[in-house]
């Protein structure tokens, strides 16, 4: 029996509800995890399929066994997000009347083994796919500092950037650096002492930028997204929940890039509520945007 889910659903209301209220008959879960969210839209609208997308084999037996009761309505795929449309060839599958994209990290991965909290010690992986050859250690320890400290700027927006991928180039001159605690504890050592309790952890923002990096999160997003565009039936809903203003920002623009063909249904993005945010911390930076296919 396989263990069930950790992953509590952001927005899971507001994000079914916006995307099945077409009543549709094909909806696509781009980012499936756990199941969660897809099994609401099933228990919505009992005459529509779904779809399943995601890259992680592991989270994937957790789908399967979340969603065993409407196996019949169920399609489930390994792959990543960006190649939906093989996916929906795959599937012998034209249009469909929503995508539903959930951008955050499972709590299932954040408890396993492969790197992706800075609160576990564990090897650094950070592979949603580990398939792929890319991981954390390569990134960590094979690029020059001066890539380090662009994707610490740009994908994590942390502003010792400098200072850390410095540190992290001096180090690994005498042994690779291998685990995320030995990873924590030289970004404590690089920043200032007075910025070691923040609101946040230190090592926050640098987890960030490897994790986006290391699975090319934001490229995907962005090719995503384009090839929703002619596969949503008239009327088709793409509602999207971001984490963090870099996926905001992509989002934001995709839906003014193609203002022409979609009906914005969030005027200003959904958050979720306080009592949300009590239950579930990690919904605390989530927004949802959706917008409806003319």
């Amino acid at each position: 029996m396989v263990e069930a889910p950790t992953h509590v659903p952001v927005l899971l209301e507001e994000a079914t509800d916006l995307l099945t209220g077409n009543r549709g008959r094909i909806y696509v879960d781009c980012t499936l995890g756990g199941g969660g969210h897809a099994k609401r839209i099933l228990e919505k609208n009992p005459s529509a399929r779904l779809i399943g997308i995601d890259q992680d084999e592991e989270v994937l037996e957790l789908a399967k066994e979340n969603l065993r009761e409407f196996a019949d309505r169920v399609s489930i795929y390994r792959a990543n997000f960006a190649d939906l449309d093989l996916v929906l060839r795959e599937e012998g599958v034209e249009k469909v009347d929503g995508f539903l994209f959930d951008l955050g990290v499972s709590m299932f991965q954040l408890r396993s083994e492969r790197g992706f909290s800075f609160q576990i010690d564990a090897p650094l992986d950070m592979r949603m796919n580990r398939d792929q050859s890319l991981t954390a250690y390569r990134v960590v320890n094979e690029y020059p500092q001066r890539e380090l400290e662009r994707i610490f700027r740009e994908f994590g927006e942390e502003r010792f950037s400098s200072r850390i991928a410095r540190a992290i180039v001096d180090f690994r001159k005498k042994k690779p650096i291998e685990t995320t605690g030995e990873l924590v504890d030289l970004i404590l050592s690089a920043i200032p002492g007075r910025f070691r309790h923040g609101r946040i952890h230190p090592a926050t923002r640098v987890f960030q930028a490897l994790r986006i990096e290391v699975n090319r999160e934001l490229d995907n997003l962005e090719v995503a997204l384009e090839k929703t565009v002619d596969r949503l039936n008239p009327g088709g809903r793409l509602v999207v929940i971001s984490f963090h203003s870099l996926e905001d920002r992509i989002v934001k623009n995709f839906f003014r890039r193609h203002r022409g063909e979609f009906r914005i249904l969030t005027k200003k993005p959904l958050t979720p509520s306080e009592e949300e945010i009590r239950r579930n911390p990690a919904s605390r930076s989530a927004k949802l945007r959706a917008g409806e296919k003319l």
